[in-house]
């Protein structure tokens, strides 16, 4: 039962202490009119959008168990508001908060298609696929009004570069025409959260995502455009989405999914404060159960840090997650797909067209 406190459409219950300031602000709203209207009781935790301008935009990524070399965010922060997110620490760095100044003061990059562009043009960079929201969603809602995502895309087709995206948002579909285009020569591959079939256990851990059905339906819609897509069930959490493993695979096997991958949740740094106090708003009878299963994937604490180990877990409760995700491999997944994209064709297109030779 939740407790008369639950801040809804938001994910982080309260502000949480930014470790590196004390001085933090307010500023302002344009959002949870849907809650409104449903009569339902909201708190005035504005959202603001500020815009900055980086002098680079592909980031390295030097965590040798992410999958990943290069990242690309358009976005800091994420109106997403997913309770368990590990971006919400990367926030203090900023000045903000890791809680609810997260999700509400939204850091956009405007400049980011004329730094790719520039960066895809250095006759030093050689090919290597950029992850689209190696930290935060590129699809997240402002981006519907902004469309720098979208630009971001036209660059990647234009000079011919692969791309990865990873997204929990179904307005994706927005870009199936340049995607269908990138995929044609196995430049893209898209990885869909989705972490429940639960719409109730969604609109609490995910507050300001697309429903359950949307991104079902925007998998099975990318699939059907020939645009590789697989999910990730991340993260797995012991006692609330641990129970849907077998069933979420079938489903999304159904739908085309050409892979299921998965991580199990880790609370590092603010995160553990913040994922504590939405328990106790949320599932306050069953805060502690949970808490001490997620503490049984990490040796008796609720984060390690451990390269290699901190996103599978180890005990008992991690094998059996593991167990599961094998059976549902074998049983709807049982041909193993390529994700390596296509690094060849970037060469021949730097200078914005086909050279002649």
């Amino acid at each position: 039962m939740k407790s008369k406190r639950y801040n809804k459409g938001r994910g982080a219950q309260k502000k949480v202490y930014n470790q590196f300031s004390a001085h933090q602000h307010e500023l302002r709203d344009d959002f949870l009119n849907y809650l409104e209207k449903e009569g339902e009781s909201i708190t005035t935790h504005q959202t603001t959008f500020i815009e900055t301008f980086p002098k680079t935009i592909v980031n390295k990524v030097t965590s040798p168990d992410v999958g990943m070399q290069y990242s690309l965010n358009p976005y800091q922060g994420c109106e997403h508001g997913c309770v368990y997110c590990y971006a919400r620490n990367s926030h203090e760095y900023w000045g903000y908060g890791a809680g609810l100044d997260f999700e509400s003061k939204i850091l956009v990059k405007k400049n980011a298609p004329e730094l790719l562009e520039k960066k895809l043009k250095n006759r030093n960079w050689k090919a290597y696929p950029i992850a689209l929201s190696g930290n935060t969603d590129c699809y997240q809602p402002i981006e519907k009004k902004l469309k720098i995502t979208r630009k971001l895309l036209e660059i990647f087709l234009k000079y011919r570069h692969p791309v990865g995206i990873i997204t929990k948002n179904a307005l994706i579909q927005r870009d199936i025409d340049i995607l269908s285009e990138l995929s044609k020569n196995n430049l893209v591959s898209v990885f869909l959260s989705i972490t429940t079939l639960s719409e109730e256990t969604r609109r609490i851990l995910e507050p300001r995502t697309a429903s359950i059905q949307k991104r079902l339906d925007t998998l099975k819609k990318l699939n059907d455009n020939g645009i590789p897509t697989n999910v990730m069930m991340a993260p797995i959490i012991p006692s609330i989405n641990s129970h849907e493993i077998l069933e979420l695979s079938k489903e999304i096997s159904a739908r085309g999914a050409k892979s299921i991958g998965y991580t199990i949740v880790r609370l590092n740094g603010a995160i553990g404060q913040i994922f504590t106090q939405w328990l106790e708003t949320t599932l306050p009878d069953r805060k502690d159960k949970i808490l001490h299963q997620i503490m049984d994937c990490h040796q008796g604490k609720l984060n390690d840090s451990q390269f290699g180990q901190r996103m599978k877990g180890s005990g008992k409760i991690a094998e059996q997650i593991h167990q599961l995700f094998a059976i549902a491999r074998q049983k709807y997944f049982p041909v193993k797909n390529s994700s390596k994209l296509n690094c060849d064709v970037h060469e021949s297109y730097k200078d914005g067209q086909l050279k002649l030779f």
